[in-house]
């Protein structure tokens, strides 16, 4: 089905958000692509105004953290990228057939089974030309209406006004014109199940996909249906043989595509910056800290393991002493306490209303640490020294 039509931006104000963001990245600094990995990152952590106008300029952020004095430990070591290398070619091996024959078997057993599909050539020259000649085998293939793989297609999504280039493992296109999106990882699935945080990981990169692909799908006559459960495979157990399990990822497209709604709009978070703001690696340190700094972040433990700047907004987070250095769950159980000082005022009963449940479950919570310490002042600072002066008490 055709998504309504979006409000769009007008050309003027689309050209000078272009040339602000180019402002905010420097003039003489080129522009950082975004990929799969970012914009599901970017949906994995929607509220970081932050993330969301310096991936939205374009910005080095690996370049940028360096600058700042944190360089970043984030990314893909060689081994774990030779690795899934050789796994992905063994599951495409022989035209991709036990990749089809998985595709079957999870998402589509009621279809004819798959003998030999159809690998079409997605040879081009550039970006757009890999792009429109993946849009044209998409469109061969749902009117043969036989089993296809397209090996690493190239897919465009329009971000902040400018186009992302997104490269999936696969897309399958089966005999009634559907598309599947094939996501193909090297860590295992033991006993039918893998790292929940991982999968949770690929789901929303596989959604980035399925996103570009509804973008095609939108464009051709009769519009062909982009399933919205994405094929992961990944190795069996400790072997190399692959396994697979079908991934619902409605839940992780609808985030992703607020989020990119929500890109379109930076305007609104560089209209509040101060003027003169730029991110460019090259300045000095410390204009460069206060440049950053002057965008508010939402640091969170899950940061490390997928954004650059994780080491830098963590220092900042613990020396502000922000609950959310300590995860996302426990920020969301506090409400409106969103410091560790105001978390430990509230529990010894110095500030906060009683009457809010996360004070009175802080002030509960002091009073049991404090009788579970001998100590039934109430304290929740120094109940360990105050029960090691108590009388009668014998340190061991």
């Amino acid at each position: 089905m055709r998504e309504p039509n979006r409000e769009r931006v007008p050309p003027a104000r689309r050209t000078g958000l272009r040339q602000r963001l180019a402002e905010l990245r420097g003039p003489e600094v080129p522009p950082q692509p975004l990929d799969a990995r970012a914009l599901a990152a970017l949906a994995a952590n929607p509220g970081c105004k932050r993330r969301a106008i310096l991936d939205g300029a374009g910005v080095n952020k690996t370049a940028l953290a360096s600058a700042l004095g944190s360089p970043s430990a984030f990314g893909q070591s060689q081994f774990a990228f030779m690795r899934g290398n050789a796994f992905e070619a063994r599951v495409k091996a022989d035209g991709g057939a036990e990749l089809l024959r998985l595709v079957h078997e999870k998402l589509d057993a009621g279809a004819v089974p798959p003998t030999a599909g159809a690998v079409p050539d997605l040879s081009a020259v550039g970006p757009e030309g890999r792009t429109a000649r993946t849009a044209l085998a998409l469109r061969e293939a749902t009117e043969a209406g036989v089993w296809t793989l397209l090996d690493h297609p190239l897919l465009a999504l329009d971000v902040a006004g400018s186009p992302a280039f997104l490269e999936p493992d696969a897309v399958v296109v089966h005999p009634d014109g559907s598309w599947t999106v094939v996501e193909i990882k090297s860590f295992p699935m033991l006993d039918g199940s893998a790292d929940a945080a991982k999968v949770g990981a690929a789901a929303r990169q596989a959604a980035v996909y399925v996103l570009a692909l509804e973008r095609v799908a939108a464009r051709l006559d009769d519009t062909p249906e982009v399933r919205h459960t994405v094929l992961l495979v990944c190795p069996r157990d400790f072997s190399n043989l692959p396994t697979a399990s079908a991934v619902d990822v409605r839940k992780q497209r609808s985030v992703t595509r607020r989020q990119l709604d929500r890109l379109t709009r930076i305007e609104d978070i560089a209209d509040l910056l101060p003027e003169g703001t730029c991110f460019s690696p090259d300045l000095p340190t410390a204009d460069l800290t206060a440049a950053v700094e002057s965008v508010p972040a939402t640091y969170a433990p899950e940061c490390l393991s997928a954004c650059e700047l994780a080491f830098h907004c963590r220092d900042h987070s613990r020396a502000e002493g922000a609950v959310t250095s300590l995860g996302r769950s426990l920020r969301a159980e506090l409400g409106g306490l969103t410091t560790i000082t105001d978390v430990l005022s509230a529990a010894r009963g110095e500030t906060g209303d009683p009457t809010d449940p996360a004070v009175a479950a802080l002030r509960r919570a002091a009073r049991l640490r404090a009788e579970a310490l001998g100590d039934r002042t109430g304290s929740l600072i120094g109940g360990e020294q105050q029960l090691a002066e108590a009388p009668g008490h014998t340190a061991c």
